[in-house]
């Protein structure tokens, strides 16, 4: 895949819209860039997309997970001035990076442009201006007079509302400016570990997994799993930069740039002892970079997937990222890339003998 292509498929797969329950557009960007490189994709019944491709069909099953998903919002109700009211969807919105933001309606007549809003600074009290604004008392502004005018525009309780960010390349253009990096980036990566094994020998049956509905309880990781019965489970995400002013090491040590975040512990999972190992030992051998990671708060698809039936080895690995449950946030090429090859690598060593060592010591 040439530079230009490579940024064609970022570029699609975090323009799509795709809420928690509403993943269709992400999905079919998703079809349309793993199928050249699977045996065959089709969707579980949530609606999470299996690609999967067989180099031994009797080799254990391994699973590559990313969440389509991201963080946006639904409206809820629109009062008699046409103003909309919402909810948020999917965890981790802060109030403070909301307002005067724009956003995009999904409705069946088409889309519609609003922007979030409150009551101006200038007619709250001096004590009130120093408190954030509450996600409760925002509203979102679409240009409709009435009820009636935004119910003529298509906007209905239940539709999804979008973050709206235009895909931008900084002036290093290792750093890719984009809204829902939070996961598209791990569709990514399951999409050209596919295509780097198209052709090569790997002793398993790779499964790269796009999921729904991650951002509001790992819902489509759950699913998934249950329907691929996966002997190793990999789940690619998001992780934590901690290179930006006023994070202590203590908090985040990640950098952006400085290789995949090996996560040790999250919130939905303790790693795998032995996968952490063997990814780690990998990385080595290949003199791949890898920085470590934990998560007290939060969690991945591991946190369904390592549940599944008598029990999954699972391992999160992570891109750090900047700004993530925001408009838009900043990660680094150079992990997107040392992620895919760590991942390649650790696929072609996956044989049933290795995994049995994996699981059982």
């Amino acid at each position: 895949m040439t530079n230009d292509q490579q940024l064609t498929m970022l570029k699609e797969l975090t323009d799509a819209r795709s809420i928690p329950g509403d993943e269709k557009e992400a999905r079919e960007v998703m079809k349309k860039w793993i199928t050249p490189y699977a045996d065959n994709v089709y969707n579980d019944r949530l609606g999470s997309l299996i690609a999967k491709k067989t180099g031994d069909e009797n080799g254990p099953k391994i699973m590559i997970a990313g969440h389509l998903d991201e963080v946006g919002f639904m409206v809820t109700r629109i009062d008699d001035n046409g103003f909309v009211y919402f909810q948020t969807v999917g965890g981790g919105w802060w109030s403070q990076v909301m307002l005067a933001q724009r956003v995009t309606l999904l409705t069946k007549k088409g889309d519609i442009t609003g922007i979030i809003g409150s009551k101006p600074p200038h007619i709250v009290s001096a004590e009130a201006r120093k408190k954030p604004v509450e996600i409760k008392d925002m509203f979102i502004d679409i240009g409709a007079s009435s009820q009636e005018e935004a119910a003529e525009f298509g906007v209905k309780p239940g539709d999804s509302i979008v973050p709206y960010f235009e895909f931008t390349p900084l002036k290093n253009e290792k750093l890719i400016l984009a809204k829902a990096w939070d996961n598209r980036i791990g569709c990514a990566i399951a999409i050209e570990v596919f295509r780097r094994l198209k052709g090569e020998k790997h002793p398993n049956r790779v499964y790269g997994v796009a999921t729904v509905q991650e951002e509001v309880g790992l819902r489509g990781a759950k699913t998934s799993a249950n329907t691929i019965e996966p002997d190793i489970g990999f789940t690619v995400d998001v992780g934590i930069a901690g290179d930006t002013p006023g994070i202590s090491a203590k908090e985040a040590d990640s950098k952006i740039g400085e290789g995949p975040q090996i996560i040790l512990y999250d919130a939905s999972m303790v790693s795998h002892r032995g996968l952490r190992d063997f990814i780690i030992d990998t990385a080595d051998q290949y003199n791949l970079p890898y920085q470590y990671a934990t998560m007290a708060g939060g969690g991945t698809d591991s946190g369904s997937i390592h549940l599944t039936a008598n029990g999954v080895p699972a391992l999160s690995i992570t891109i750090a990222t900047r700004y993530i449950h925001t408009h838009a946030a900043i990660l680094h090429l150079d992990d997107f890339e040392n992620t895919v090859q760590l991942l390649v690598e650790a696929i072609k060593k996956l044989d049933k003998d290795t995994v049995n060592k994996i699981t059982f010591g």
